[in-house]
C-alpha cells in the first residue's frame, strides 16, 4: 500500500481520517454482503417480546437482544465486517483504535479471528474490567491522554507513523454495514413491525438500521440520544456537524460529542426521527428493566426504553423492536442502579 494511504485527509467533521476512509455511504446491498461475511463468526440474536413492556404500553414490544453476542455487545457486528475486508496489508500490520470499552473489546476479538494485532487507545481512569476484557482477547491496550480525545490522538498519530490501520469511531462504512445485520433479522423475524428504537451515538445503529429494516420493511427507524450529549440530534436536524464541548452521560457508551459525516449522511435519508431523554430517565430504567426483566443493561441501551413512556399514546398498538445492545455494565454503575432495588 502506498505511504500516502498512511497519512490524514482533511475531514467534513471534527474528527481525524486517512486516504483509506471512504466516506461513500453504504447501501442496502453492503448490508446483506455484510451478513455473508457474518455468518461464519456469529449467530443471529434472539427477538423475544417483553410481556411486561407491551402490557404497559398496549403495544407488542420486542427486545432484540444484541447483548448476547460474542463480547457482549452489538458492536462486534460492524467490527468483523471491517477487519473481515481490510487490504492484506494493513492485516500484517495490525489495526488501531480509541475505546472507552465494546469498540476495543469487538477490535480484539476480530482481530483474533483474522490473525492481526489490535492496539485500543484507552484514556486515564479507564474501568478495569474493561481494560482486562480487552486484553482478555488477545487487544494491547495502552493508557493514554486524559479523555477519549486524547486517546483518539495518540492512536491516530501511531496509525499514521507506523501503518496501523486507523478503526475510525464512527466513518466506516464497514462498521455501518454490519451493524444492520441485526435489521435484517428484524425483518425476517418480525415482518409486520411498525416501528424500530434504537440509541445514538456515532450512529451505526441508526444508519444500520435505516438501510437494512427500515429499507426492506414499512417501519419507521427512530434514534434516541442522552440529551446531555445529543450532537447528533442537532446535526440530523440542521444538516451542521458541529461538535459539542464535552460529553458527560450515564450512558458513556454513546457519549459522541462530534457527529460523523458517513453515520450523518445515512441517518438524514433513512432515520424519520430523533429524540432525546433525559440522563435521570435514563438511570431509571436501567434499575426497570433489571427489576422487571432481569436484563442487566448499558446505560446506551436504555434511551428508546426510555423514550416509550414519553412516545405512549403514538405507539399504542403498534408492533416495536428495541435493540438490548450490550450488557457490559461496569460495577461502579451497577450499584449506583440497583440501589434499593
Amino acid at each position: 500500500m502506498p505511504p500516502s494511504s498512511f497519512e490524514r485527509v482533511e475531514s467534513p467533521d471534527a474528527s481525524t481520517i486517512f486516504e483509506y476512509h471512504d466516506l461513500t455511504p453504504p447501501t442496502t446491498a453492503d448490508v446483506y454482503r455484510a451478513r455473508r461475511v457474518l455468518s461464519d463468526h456469529l449467530p443471529r440474536t434472539p427477538l423475544i417480546k417483553s410481556e411486561w413492556l407491551s402490557e404497559t404500553y398496549g403495544a407488542e414490544i420486542y427486545l432484540k437482544r444484541e447483548d448476547t453476542l460474542p463480547t457482549g455487545s452489538f458492536k462486534i457486528r460492524g467490527i468483523t465486517t471491517l477487519v473481515a475486508g481490510l487490504d492484506p496489508a494493513f492485516r500484517q500490520q495490525g489495526v488501531i483504535t480509541a475505546s472507552v470499552g465494546n469498540y476495543g473489546r469487538a477490535l480484539a476479538q476480530a482481530a483474533r479471528w483474522f490473525d492481526t494485532e489490535a492496539i485500543v487507545a484507552v484514556p486515564e481512569g479507564t474501568g478495569k474490567n474493561r481494560i482486562e476484557g480487552i486484553e482478555r482477547l488477545g487487544g494491547r491496550v495502552e493508557i493514554v491522554g486524559a479523555d477519549y480525545d486524547d486517546a483518539a490522538d495518540w492512536a491516530a498519530d501511531l496509525a499514521a507513523e507506523e501503518g496501523y490501520r486507523y478503526v475510525h469511531p464512527g466513518n466506516e462504512r464497514g462498521v455501518i454495514a454490519g451493524t444492520g445485520t441485526a435489521g435484517l433479522e428484524i425483518a425476517e423475524d418480525l415482518p409486520d413491525v411498525d416501528l424500530v428504537i434504537g440509541p445514538i451515538g456515532a450512529g451505526s445503529i441508526g444508519a444500520g438500521y435505516g438501510l437494512s429494516v427500515g429499507a426492506v420493511t414499512d417501519a419507521e427507524v427512530i434514534g434516541v440520544q442522552a440529551a446531555e450529549v445529543d450532537a447528533a440530534a442537532r446535526a440530523w436536524r440542521s444538516g451542521e456537524l458541529i461538535p459539542q464541548e464535552e460529553a458527560n452521560t450515564f450512558a458513556d457508551g454513546i457519549a459522541a460529542r462530534v457527529p460523523y459525516a458517513l453515520p450523518m449522511a445515512v441517518m438524514r435519508e433513512h432515520v424519520d426521527e430523533m429524540y432525546t431523554v433525559s440522563e435521570a430517565a435514563i438511570i431509571e430504567t436501567v434499575g426497570k428493566l433489571f427489576r422487571e426483566e432481569r436484563i442487566l443493561m448499558e446505560g446506551a441501551c436504555a434511551p428508546p426504553f426510555a423514550l416509550l413512556e414519553d412516545l405512549s399514546e403514538e405507539i399504542n398498538g403498534q408492533t416495536i423492536v428495541i435493540p438490548v445492545t450490550g450488557r457490559n455494565l461496569p460495577g461502579a454503575k451497577v450499584e449506583q442502579v440497583l440501589v434499593d432495588r
